[in-house]
């Protein structure tokens, strides 16, 4: 790309060098550069595609290489026509796909950074617009010569900031270098993000911290550089350091205390990703460790984010830190009578032809206690996936153990209670049949008078 814009008699001459037989030459070339150009990105990229990649993109053409490598083969081109025939050809078509080919270039390469790094935000599809018309506007400025009356304009346009004078030239400029600087930034942490994270299974959560902090560190470094290339005194930072100081003692502790409790988790390992834990009475599988929280999928599809600090300052269960195996159990109860050394030889067998049931540690039966209502059996295994559920090996094993008992013809105890019903008293019956007469005679006593007293009355 020429460094310098097009003025008004060289637009005409160029507009007017579109129109001659040797334009078609030039398509012809560029046409030729771009297919080279695709043809090179194929052959790198092999034959399977790769999804997500910043380079190669989903189709050849949407990634940052194709682009880049065209707008090298065109200017590899018009130099070597420069050189053979300097006045034959005019390059009107070249020297148009130079600007158009480097404004795609930073298209491509914004967009496949901003997917990279952002993938599920929507707000950076507005970014992604938003780049891609300001690049093109860019281009169509360049070419017909109107950028240098606009920066002209935006440099005219100024006022002093301390002892120093800042234009809306100098401010859009930093700020376009700023982005770019961020943005180069962020490519770099992600592809050192994927390069860390990928195949790994032990250490994942040391390569996770590593990750988070070589993010942190080269953000903090394109930041610095983005200041510089805005025109921002970088001595103003230390009002800024305290300020922030002040800010995180005051208003930001908690958060970062959860960012400090994340570097914690990370560094010592305590949880990692992969651990079925269960935190305030919500158990899951350990899915991801952020720098502020940690997020546990449940077996029921459920998501909970807790904050990093209620990791490090509360009660947490880890059911696989330093082994996976998970000890279950479940019990029984048979009836009194039952031929228990056989049946618990036979519940041995079918509770080890579980699937998910480990052969060792292998699982036992053992007589626990002698009840009221029947001879209680437990069961204990031991299983090395906990994240895929312990309810539904439970009932396996039960289902195991209930077709168990009844090819065996055992009975399971049911509550029982018996009634104990007390003799009478042996006198009772003696004493019943004495009082029988004495009240008969005193009924009779109590009469006789009655009827005596009628006569006695008549005299």
């Amino acid at each position: 790309m020429d460094p310098r814009p097009l003025s008004a008699d060289e637009l005409r001459k160029l507009v007017d060098s579109l129109f001659k037989p040797s334009a078609l030459i030039e398509l012809a070339i560029v046409a030729g550069c771009l297919l080279l150009a695709w043809g090179l990105v194929r052959v790198l990229r092999g034959k399977q595609p790769r999804p997500g990649s910043t380079w190669f993109g989903d189709r050849i053409v949407d990634g940052a290489l194709f682009p880049a490598l065209a707008l090298l083969f065109v200017w590899l081109a018009r130099a070597l026509v420069l050189a053979l025939w300097p006045q034959e050809l005019p390059q009107a078509v070249m020297r148009l796909a130079v600007p158009v080919l480097m404004s795609l270039a930073v298209i491509r390469l914004t967009v496949r950074i901003l997917r990279v790094s952002f993938p599920d935000s929507q707000l950076m599809r507005v970014v992604e617009r938003s780049v891609s018309w300001l690049a093109w506007i860019a281009v169509v400025l360049w070419i017909t010569g109107a950028m240098p009356l606009i920066l002209a304009q935006l440099d005219a346009i100024s006022w002093k900031v301390g002892a120093s004078k800042i234009s809306l030239r100098n401010i859009i400029e930093g700020s376009i270098s700023a982005v770019l600087v961020l943005m180069l930034a962020l490519w770099l942490s992600s592809l050192l993000e994927a390069r860390l994270l990928r195949g790994a299974t032990d250490n994942l959560s040391f390569r996770k911290i590593a990750a988070n902090a070589l993010r942190a560190l080269l953000l903090l470094v394109g930041l610095v550089f983005a200041l510089s290339a805005a025109g921002i005194d970088l001595t103003a930072l230390g009002v800024l350091g305290g300020a922030l100081g002040v800010g995180i003692g005051l208003g930001l502790q908690k958060l970062a205390a959860n960012y400090v409790s994340g570097f914690v988790i990370l560094a010592e390992r305590s949880i990692r990703i992969g651990d079925m834990v269960k935190v305030d009475n919500f158990e899951g599988r350990v899915s991801d460790i952020t720098m502020r929280y940690t997020v546990i999928l449940a077996l029921n599809g459920r998501e909970a984010i807790v904050p990093n600090e209620m990791m490090v300052t509360q009660r947490v269960e880890n059911l696989s830190l330093s082994d996976t195996r998970v000890s279950i159990s479940t019990t029984l109860r048979v009836a009194h009578g039952s031929d228990v050394e056989t049946l618990m030889l036979q519940l041995l067998a079918a509770v080890a032809d579980v699937p998910r049931v480990l052969k060792r540690p292998e699982p036992a039966v053992v007589l626990a206690a002698f009840a009221p209502d029947g001879l209680e059996l437990n069961i204990g295994f031991w299983i090395d996936d906990p994240h895929n559920g312990q309810g539904n090996v439970l009932s396996d094993v039960n289902l195991a153990v209930l077709r168990v008992l009844q090819q065996a013809g055992v009975t399971m105890a049911y509550p029982q209670r018996m009634l104990h019903m007390a003799a009478p008293p042996e006198a009772a019956p003696a004493t019943g049949a004495a009082t029988a007469p004495a009240m008969g005679a005193a009924s009779a006593a109590a009469t006789a008078p009655t009827a005596a007293t009628a006569p006695s009355a008549g005299f």
